[in-house]
């Protein structure tokens, strides 16, 4: 199943996503006096563009036959993730070591973001995936979630604001929240990732 499911996986898109994002996190080094007000922002538009590849990682032109495999969707779902994940962790790595040592925000808080925000895009996908019967889910995700996150920032209710600048009293707050985005969007991931409702249905010849 591995070799089957590396090949599948959509490295271009993701490779492509992922350069767009370590060029975005590699202005920080052309900013000048600026660079450590915008290290934040543009760390934040790297996360995001890096997000937007990731939410065709459940693009599957071939869906409805591997349905009827032994393997359990769940399975072949947690293995993409599984390939992918040294991709992500690499990524991520690469784009905080662009960022200079004296204007790079708190890692910690940065990775939680980042993991948080990796965790919604393939959510996403696996809920179009699990509610829809798309076989390329990738495109209407990320308009998705590009949406979302230009909403979020303009409209988001200030006190429960998620994206603070560093030196704001709620950073630590905010962050708390995006723990609970973390865990929100694990668990909501973990229950799309099961087969469609309607194709058991349909198997079971109602």
């Amino acid at each position: 199943m591995v070799l089957p499911a590396c090949r599948t996986l959509p490295w271009r898109l993701v490779g492509a996503a992922g350069v767009a994002g370590l060029l975005l996190a590699a202005l920080t080094r052309t900013t000048g006096e600026t660079g450590e007000r915008l290290s934040l922002p543009l760390l934040r538009a790297a996360v995001l563009a890096f997000a937007m590849g990731l939410v065709f990682l459940l693009d599957d032109p071939a869906r409805h036959t591997t349905a009827t495999v032994p393997a359990p969707r769940p399975l072949r779902v947690a293995l993409r993730v599984a390939l992918v994940l040294p991709a992500v962790a690499a990524w991520w790595t690469s784009a905080l070591l662009l960022v200079p040592p004296d204007v790079r925000p708190p890692v910690a808080d940065l990775t939680l973001e980042a993991g948080a925000a990796f965790v919604l895009a393939v959510t996403g996908a696996a809920a179009a995936v699990r509610f829809t019967d798309v076989t390329r889910p990738g495109p209407l995700v990320a308009a998705g979630l590009l949406t979302s996150a230009v909403l979020a920032v303009l409209f988001w209710p200030k006190r429960w604001a998620l994206f603070v600048p560093v030196e704001d009293d709620r950073w630590a707050a905010a962050h708390d929240r995006w723990a609970v985005v973390l865990a929100g969007a694990v668990l909501v991931g973990g229950v799309c990732a099961v087969e469609p409702v309607r194709r058991r249905w349909g198997r079971g010849g109602v």
